[in-house]
């Protein structure tokens, strides 16, 4: 009997140690994941924008013009639309022109139609309808052309005009290399950036560690003048133009940045 109630009791025992060596155990990892969360808690950051702006006088001008032609057939009319743009051409290439600065943007060929009138019989009440009929064939070719040298502008425009070039138009003065532009101005806004945060790090008591993120946006690219739209037809006199002063005005570009540092 005595035996009996023995083994009861070292069974009691038995799971009275085990119940507490498992409460000490999650006691224990409660404390230690409390711990490992007080030694890396989420880190601190703070956020600053930067703005960059570059000024730059445009060094290309740029302006389209067409030319038409109309023939019998197509193939005339291609001819002749060839003639007149092999000229105006050359004439670019005189000017100092390179070939990469002139593209056709544009190309049509295309029937010319008239409208017949059909004869009424006399005596006859009826007249039959008219018709459309083809009237050989137009040719439109529109070229954008670059001129680098922005004080000759004016003067290629009227040449281009007295060679028989139509629909001068869109004349405007740019920075052909936009991207260097945008690459500085990238470079002072995150410098901008830089100084917003250090400046803001000192205020709070806090060191930058390192960058945590990194956004670019509000990229503008702004002109200060108007495109200028000019045809031949209403000029009083193109000589006046070809020695006319054209101000090519300013572009600015801008770039902001947005950076987040990590701070402690």
């Amino acid at each position: 009997m005595q035996g009996f109630f023995s083994t009861i009791q070292m069974r009691i025992l038995g799971a009275l140690a085990l119940l507490m060596a498992m409460i000490t155990m999650g006691s224990y990892a409660t404390y230690n994941f409390e711990r490992v969360e007080f030694l890396n808690p989420i880190p601190a950051s703070i956020t600053v924008q930067g703005e960059g702006e570059v000024l730059a006088v445009p060094d290309v001008g740029q302006f389209s013009f067409s030319v038409n032609a109309a023939g019998t057939d197509a193939s005339e009319a291609q001819e002749l639309s060839g003639t007149k743009i092999n000229e105006i051409l050359s004439y670019l290439k005189e000017q100092g022109v390179e070939d990469k600065d002139v593209k056709t943007q544009n190309y049509n060929l295309y029937p010319k139609w008239r409208f017949e009138e059909r004869t009424c019989l006399p005596g006859n009440s009826f007249c039959p309808p008219g018709e459309q009929v083809q009237d050989g064939f137009e040719v439109t070719q529109t070229v954008m052309v670059k001129v680098r040298d922005t004080d000759q502008s004016g003067a290629i425009i009227a040449g281009v005009g007295d060679r028989g070039a139509t629909n001068i138009s869109n004349l405007n003065f740019m920075v052909d290399d936009v991207e260097a532009l945008k690459a500085e101005a990238r470079a002072i806004a995150i410098i901008d950036a830089r100084q917003k945060a250090a400046l803001l790090a000192q205020q709070l008591g806090v060191q930058v560690v390192r960058l945590q993120y990194y956004f670019e946006g509000g990229d503008t690219h702004n002109h200060s003048h108007e495109d200028r739209f000019m045809a031949f037809d209403e000029m009083e006199a193109q000589s006046s133009f070809a020695d006319a002063r054209m101000p090519v005005g300013e572009e600015s570009v801008n770039v902001e940045v947005t950076i987040t540092y990590e701070v402690r």
